[in-house]
């Protein structure tokens, strides 16, 4: 294809306007995302909507509104047993944190710490006088296991738990009207675009919502079972059943972040793992049985379902996948690893749409 100045132009116009969309959507995040979530809530809820609409109560059709209420009551009795399963072993955990006996724990470390730190001094000549380990890992506890950091914890819950009351009901009333008024996420999305450009969007939209089903169906099975492998394993190593199914839900929680995530988890599993060792095994042998299962574990997830998940579900290159993450990573963080490929499959649909006439869209955008 030739290129002309008035291709030129259109790309820069086109280029400014995804710039001012996507500086738009950064500084009204946190509303874009209640909307972005009560869009896949009510993607998910739709077929039982319709279901419900289509009942007739004494010679009565149900109205949508009802429906779409009764729908979303489902949706969070759902979401709200999840949590009932799951929330009492976390301040179990919170609660044996806060009685904690800082000194037993250190005393528990120093043995299998002593003989990392002769390993250190036989393979690779550190002496304990350069770099002690013992005293970085006890440093570093201190610091994580004080009154400040304690105090922090509890303000920053109830920061979180005013921001999720928020957001549940922020939620809840934008998805109630998604469901109740079909269409109409996609009718806000096309009002933004000229009339001549609706049925591109309108095209972007199906696949945007196809691809991204895929994705987080995806991600969900597979931190699922991840967090059944890991419980499974620890038990089978002699854990609690209660510690067991905790350090399996860490990691499939954190499974959900690209990468970063894993690494986490496994951290805060091994923390776990010190406070609460396996019961007939030394703290040095819990740490072994939770780094060696997790590693072997991840390493299955990473090579066996993670392509199939990353790359196949949104149709780009795992090496594509990697750039982004790692990319979002440096300019948004956690957060920024955890939107990543979402973000990066939407841009990669519209471009499609309204920028097909450049090689470089063609070649991203060849696979959807």
């Amino acid at each position: 294809m030739t290129v002309t100045p008035q291709t030129v132009l259109k790309f820069l116009a086109g280029a400014t306007l995804v710039a001012a969309i996507l500086f738009l959507v950064w500084y009204f995040s946190a509303i874009v995302v209640y909307i972005l979530v009560s869009a896949v809530l009510a993607v998910v809820g739709r077929p039982l909507t319709r279901r419900l609409g289509e009942l007739r109560i004494r010679g009565r059709q149900v109205p949508r509104w009802a429906a779409a209420l009764c729908t979303l009551a489902v949706i969070w009795a759902v979401l709200s047993v999840l949590c009932s399963l799951f929330i009492p072993l976390v301040f179990n955990k919170v609660y044996q944190l806060a009685a904690l006996d800082f000194g037993t724990v250190v005393e528990s470390v120093q043995e299998p710490l002593a003989r990392a730190q002769h390993y250190l001094y036989v393979f690779f000549g550190v002496p304990e006088t350069t770099f002690s380990l013992p005293d970085a890992v006890i440093d570093a506890f201190k610091s994580l296991i004080n009154i400040d950091s304690i105090n922090t914890a509890f303000s920053s819950i109830v920061n979180v738990v005013v921001s999720s009351a928020i957001a549940v009901f922020s939620i809840s009333f934008i998805t109630f009207f998604f469901l109740k008024d079909d269409g109409l996420f996609s009718a806000m999305v096309t009002a933004v675009f000229p009339e001549r450009y609706h049925d591109n969007v309108r095209r972007a939209l199906d696949s945007v919502t196809l691809l991204l089903s895929r994705y987080f169906t995806g991600i969900l099975a597979e931190s699922l079972l991840l967090m059944i492998a890991v419980s499974l394993t620890m038990m089978a190593f002699g854990m609690k059943m209660a510690d067991a199914t905790f350090i399996g839900l860490i990691m499939g929680v954190m499974n959900v972040v690209p990468y970063a995530g894993p690494l986490i988890g496994s951290a805060m599993s091994v923390m776990l793992g010190i406070i609460s060792p396996i019961e007939g095994m030394s703290v040095g042998r819990t740490i072994v049985a939770i780094t060696g299962s997790l590693l072997i574990l991840k390493g299955l997830d990473d090579f066996v379902l993670q392509p199939t998940l990353y790359s196949e579900r949104v149709k780009a290159h795992p090496l594509e996948i990697f750039l982004v993450i790692l990319i979002a990573g440096s300019v948004a963080g956690i957060v920024g690893m955890l939107l990543a490929i979402p973000s990066y499959t939407v841009l990669r649909v519209f471009a499609k749409e309204f920028f097909s006439q450049f090689s470089l869209v063609r070649k991203l955008t060849e696979k959807i």
